[in-house]
């Protein structure tokens, strides 16, 4: 039957994307990076649907839904956050005298995302209660959070004169074990599920959405910016739930 092979299909689609985006991004275009990995994120949301509308589910379908979005999720950003430092760290040499041998070893670190990734999607293979929510932070989220932040920094810099390239150096190394933690982490983040359409129940999900709103405006910074409020959401929302 043909229509078994559809969501698996779906699936090598999602993988071929997170390929492209990690070819983009070791070329440098950080941007057609992020896209790539916005494709695949489409092709990921639409392969799980459509093997449930078509009752093919497999075991096979579901390891190859998590290769595919640990490359398009977890080493397509790697690679982009590993290109990015890798370019950064002559400024940082010039500016700070960095002996050169530790910073070119800098930007390896970025890989230990794309492993932290590959756990967070093994736990969430074994873990029955991701049904309605997640635990710790989706790698979509994560990766799209990188491919953002990394896209924005190359056209324009934040902020700038007020930062110096050491400055992204030191805060982009700061925010590689924050997102390896999230990853695995056991803090409940809500997700964008509706059971039924009212406030009540959704009160967390609406105020996520209508904040967003303004950040759409920021274009490719505002998605950065997104994924961040959704984790500080989450967070908030767990340890108010957790007091009562």
């Amino acid at each position: 039957m043909i229509k078994k092979h559809i969501p698996n299909t779906i699936t090598c689609c999602n993988l071929i994307s997170g390929c492209i985006a990690t070819y983009w991004a070791f070329r440098g275009d950080y941007q057609l990076a992020l896209l790539f990995i916005v494709i695949g994120a489409v092709f990921d949301f639409f392969d799980g649907m459509s093997a449930r509308l078509l009752h093919v589910s497999s075991p096979i379908g579901k390891e190859l839904d998590s290769l595919a979005d640990d490359i398009t999720f977890g080493f397509a950003p790697s690679a982009i956050i590993f290109s990015y430092l890798n370019g950064l760290c002559p400024a940082v040499i010039n500016n700070c005298q960095l002996s050169i041998v530790n910073c070119q070893l800098l930007p390896y670190l970025a890989f230990v995302i794309a492993a932290f990734s590959a756990l967070r999607l093994a736990k969430f293979n074994l873990d029955e209660r991701q049904a309605l929510g997640f635990i710790g932070l989706p790698t979509p989220a994560n990766a799209l959070f990188w491919g953002a932040l990394i896209s924005s920094l190359n056209f324009q810099t934040w902020f700038e004169p007020y930062m110096l390239p050491e400055y992204w150096l030191y805060i982009i190394l700061a925010l590689i074990p924050i997102s390896c933690y999230l990853l695995v982490s056991e803090i409940p983040m809500f997700a964008l599920k509706f059971k039924q359409w009212g406030w009540k129940g959704n009160e967390v999900k609406y105020t996520f959405l209508i904040t967003c709103l303004p950040m759409f405006l920021l274009g490719v910074k505002g998605l950065a910016l997104i994924i961040a409020w959704y984790v500080i959401l989450s967070v908030c929302t767990q340890k108010a739930t957790a007091t009562k």
